[in-house]
């Protein structure tokens, strides 16, 4: 199937993570209130150098600004994979300065395992 076709398909946020969830991605990256980047259920404490974006997802909704959301798809330097939800915009989950300062810090390598 065409990649294309693909991305056609995979309009909704939920279905984006209904698919990576097949291929084994459950666990959420979370920032704490201590501005602390933890993966679910660790005590690990990330920085932005000991992650890689993987692929990133946009969704806007189709008549209200408050659906837009992104989701990020990450790995750390042990090999394991989670994501990360954010409402982007003037809503984002995460208040503050540092959560958007730690993502603009973190490096990206986009994989072709994640274009559905």
């Amino acid at each position: 199937m065409d990649s294309a076709d693909n991305m056609d398909q995979m309009t909704t946020l939920s279905q984006v993570m209904t698919r990576l969830s097949e291929r084994g991605i459950h666990r959420e990256f979370r920032m704490n209130d201590s501005c602390e980047m933890k993966l679910d259920n660790s005590e690990q404490n990330y920085q932005p150098a000991d992650l890689t974006i993987l692929k990133t997802y946009r969704f806007e909704g189709d008549s209200n600004p408050d659906d837009n959301a992104v989701l990020y798809v990450l790995k750390d330097a042990a090999g394991n994979r989670g994501m990360i939800i954010d409402s982007y915009g003037a809503d984002s989950n995460y208040p503050g300065e540092k959560f958007d300062e730690f993502l603009r810090d973190i490096p990206v390598q986009e994989s072709e395992e994640f274009n559905f």
